[in-house]
């Protein structure tokens, strides 16, 4: 089998080519927006590699691994236009994976305590690179939105739900880890 070459020169004049072939400017909203989830993935993937040296968050390394599957399935969409998706059969995030994420907050959130007032992001650099992980998906949430309002384009099934619950998850977890490693929350104090 051939290798592919991983520069093309067809992005050198600030174009990039979606998946139907059609070229758009590289900063166009849509672009932008699934450039957003690539930074997501490699984030969660940096998360991932560090809980993967503790062997007690192998579960979670896994399931992580699923979330970001989903995150190059819901990109491979993105990057193309909704008139075109059908043809090229892009995977879908389903209603099932999205309970899935659900039960896993539901598990891991079964260990925690009840929270009595806003944390700050923090604990381990475990924790807090899921923390970094949480944010980021609240920004493609909202950036996800703002395209939807300005194009009035039909979003990938499941698409706002799956950030929407990624980020709850992500908080859970970052709570869970600083638990498993024995360390406390810091709670929110307003400087008043």
């Amino acid at each position: 089998m051939k290798k592919s070459k991983i520069y093309t020169r067809t992005g050198d004049l600030g174009e990039t080519g979606l998946v139907s072939g059609n070229r758009t400017l590289k900063s166009d909203l849509r672009i932008d927006l699934y450039g957003e989830l690539d930074e997501l993935n490699s984030r969660l993937g940096f998360s991932a590699s560090l809980l993967a040296s503790e062997l007690e968050f192998q579960p979670v390394v896994d399931f992580l691994h699923h979330i970001q599957s989903a995150i190059f399935d819901l990109g491979s969409n993105l990057a193309c236009e909704v008139e075109h998706r059908a043809t090229y059969k892009l995977p879908q995030i389903s209603d099932e994976f999205v309970g899935d994420i659900e039960l896993e907050i539901d598990k891991l959130d079964a260990d925690l305590d009840p929270l009595k007032n806003f944390i700050l992001p923090g604990g381990t650099s475990l924790a807090a690179s899921v923390h970094l992980c949480r944010t980021n998906a609240r920004t493609v949430e909202r950036k996800l939105i703002h395209y939807h309002d300005l194009s009035r384009e039909e979003l990938p099934l499941n698409s706002i739900r799956f950030l929407n619950r990624l980020s709850d998850y992500l908080f859970v977890l970052a709570r869970f880890v600083n638990k498993i490693k024995k360390v406390d929350e810091i709670p929110w104090r307003s400087r008043k």
